[in-house]
């Protein structure tokens, strides 16, 4: 087969040349497909740049025996990697109850699970900006904090050596839409992106086509917000390990310099405080609960203590913050 060129692969290899340890150069990839059409972009767009980056390519698809002709799908698609020249392991549910939260668990199992066996590293899945602008949609409206606006990052880790990595999000749905129709790719579509029960359709076929009417390229725009207070959500948590390192007791970590704390802002005090209990294996702290304990440590009002959970306690004099009863 003659070696196929566009301007998508394009875009996608000189994001890995910018970037090589997404997926470094010869490295095993374990590719998660479900025959949908982000997954069939990304294992084609793939296989086709696999000569310039010699990878090693695995297929995995999961047959969740959630709805009919399941099992017809998967031989499909297993008949299609076959055709490309590629290998692709086949697992079926055998016990399939519990809806998506529970697929999604076991499908992930089972990556690991093939991933740790195979001596494999990175494990794709087809995540686009349009799943990034969607779940920016729907934290936002949950009312999520910065790290929550900011999730579906480009890597995240699955275990002890482990990562998933999103090769796709510089791409739309729209984008893999075309990438499928260009190269002539097959694609079973999973009926359950059209079921309105799900909060995630609902922003995918009401409230994204809306924005993308009003403000055309919506949708990138919102995954590039996301992507953008990623990165403001690193450099901050940097800027906090840094002022962290400043406050505690050189002879004592459980200790943090009161007077020093409070010379911040007091925003800064509860990223200061939160990140000092979470080195110390401490639950992260409410948000409510956290500006409750901040306005308890002005010198004005004297010394105080703060019970945590498991038994640990925060107890304060003039000087020092001290954390006691550590996990």
């Amino acid at each position: 087969m003659a070696a196929r060129w566009s301007a998508d692969h394009l875009q996608l290899h000189q994001r890995l040349l910018q970037q090589p340890s997404l997926l470094p150069k010869g490295a095993p990839l374990l590719l998660a497909v479900s025959g949908g059409q982000d997954s069939m972009a990304m294992a084609a767009l793939l296989l086709d740049l696999q000569r310039l980056h010699h990878w090693r390519l695995l297929l995995w698809h999961g047959d969740h025996r959630l709805r009919d002709a399941s099992t017809e799908q998967a031989q499909a698609l297993g008949g299609w990697a076959t055709g490309q020249g590629l290998a692709i392991e086949i697992e079926t549910w055998k016990e399939p109850r519990g809806g998506e939260a529970a697929a999604r668990q076991w499908r992930y199992g089972c990556l690991t699970q093939l991933a740790i066996e195979r001596g494999i590293a990175h494990v794709l899945t087809a995540h686009t900006a349009s799943d990034k602008a969607e779940t920016l949609i729907l934290q936002a409206a949950r009312g999520s904090h910065r790290r929550g606006l900011a999730s579906l990052r480009p890597r995240r880790p699955l275990a002890a050596g482990i990562e998933v990595v999103r090769p796709l999000l510089g791409f739309s749905r729209t984008d893999t839409g075309r990438i499928c129709n260009e190269l002539k790719l097959p694609v079973w579509p999973d009926p359950s992106n059209n079921d309105m029960g799900f909060s995630r359709n609902r922003v995918r076929h009401g409230v994204l086509p809306v924005l993308e009417s009003l403000h055309p390229g919506a949708t990138r725009r919102l995954a590039q917000l996301s992507e953008s207070l990623a990165q403001e959500s690193e450099n901050h948590d940097e800027l906090l390990r840094l002022a962290l390192e400043q406050l505690i007791a050189a002879d004592d970590p459980r200790q943090l310099n009161r007077q020093q704390l409070l010379a911040l802002h007091p925003a800064n005090q509860a990223g200061v405080v939160q990140a000092w209990l979470q080195q110390h294996n401490q639950d992260p702290l409410p948000a409510a609960s956290l500006g409750r304990l901040i306005e308890q440590l002005p010198l004005s009002a004297g010394p105080g203590q703060w019970d945590l959970a498991a038994g640990s306690q925060l107890s304060w004099n003039r000087e020092w913050i001290r954390l006691q009863g550590t996990p």
